[in-house]
């Protein structure tokens, strides 16, 4: 029974000893899996900051964009208006009205009606070339 003891109790031994070796290899695999996820925590930490970084440099980069689009569009347009005016100005449209209308209505009227007899018209031209005579001075 002594020898049966000891051999149970060496037994209990081993067998706490490998229980032992397993909970320290299971504790160090734990610990060595806790490191790596800070690891990647904190190049994850990392990568979020330069994105961040890179962001803002790219909003800020897109923001004197804009606004230089906007000086180049205003410029742009204050160029067109004044060159429309210059030109505008320099070409100008004039209203012309028909001088001695109604006397060229009726010379033509007269001229129609007496196609074959045209010097009939004469008197009518007469004051329609001094009408224009006058309308030229």
């Amino acid at each position: 029974r002594d020898e049966f003891g000891r051999l149970l109790e060496r037994e209990r031994i081993s067998s706490n000893e490998h229980l032992t070796r397993a909970i320290l290899r299971e504790r160090a695999a734990t610990e060595e899996e806790r490191q790596k996820a800070q690891r990647f925590a904190k190049q994850l930490e990392e990568k979020d900051r330069e994105l961040k970084k890179h962001d803002a440099y790219y909003k800020e980069q897109l923001a004197r964009l804009e606004e230089r689009s906007a000086q180049f569009y205003k410029v742009t347009t204050e160029q067109y208006q004044k060159a429309a005016d210059e030109v505008s100005a320099r070409f100008k449209r004039y209203e012309s009205h028909p001088i001695c209308a109604d006397l060229q209505d009726k010379i033509l009227q007269c001229y129609r009606q007496h196609a074959q007899e045209t010097l009939s018209c004469s008197a009518l031209a007469s004051q329609y070339l001094h009408c224009v005579n006058h309308a030229k001075q």
